[in-house]
C-alpha cells in the first residue's frame, strides 16, 4: 500500500464529488457544478475523513446575508486541528458560525447511498479504506 498524503486525499474526494453524491437540498437550492465541486458534499465528505482519521464532526450554521442557509460540517481531527475539505465551496460570501461538536449519527445515514458511493469512489482513487464507523 502507498502512503497517503492529504494531498492525495483531497484529490481522490475532488474526483469523486458529482451531483449525484450532492446533497439533494443544495442541488435543488443551486445546482452543483464542476466548477465548484465541493458544493453540497461537507456531510459526507466530513464522514469519510472521520473514518479515516477519527477525531470529532464539526457542525455550523451557514448564513448569507443575515439569513440562514442550512449548515455545514467539516472534521476536527485527534490532534485538535481542524480540517474542512470543502469550504471552499462557499464563494458568495456566506459565512459559518454557531461551531459546535456533534456525535456521529449511528447507522444508516439520511444519505447513506451518497456516502457509500462517495467512499467507493475515494477507495478507487486510494485504495482500502477503513470501514465506516456505524
Amino acid at each position: 500500500m502507498t502512503p497517503w498524503n492529504l494531498l492525495v486525499l483531497d484529490e481522490g474526494l475532488r474526483a469523486s464529488w458529482a451531483a449525484d453524491t450532492c446533497s439533494p437540498d443544495d442541488l435543488a437550492r443551486a445546482g452543483w457544478q464542476p466548477g465548484n465541486p465541493a458544493w453540497g458534499h461537507c456531510d459526507i465528505t466530513a464522514l469519510v475523513v472521520n473514518d479515516i482519521f477519527g477525531g470529532d464532526l464539526m457542525v455550523g450554521e451557514v448564513h448569507l446575508d443575515g439569513e440562514q442557509h442550512g449548515f455545514h460540517w467539516w472534521n476536527r481531527l485527534p490532534s485538535g486541528v481542524e480540517l474542512d475539505l470543502t469550504r471552499e465551496q462557499f464563494q458568495q460570501g456566506q459565512t459559518v458560525t454557531a461551531a459546535r461538536v456533534v456525535e456521529r449519527p449511528p447507522g444508516p445515514l439520511r444519505r447513506w447511498d451518497e456516502y457509500l458511493l462517495l467512499r467507493e469512489r475515494v477507495v478507487k482513487h486510494l485504495g482500502h479504506l477503513p470501514e465506516p464507523a456505524v
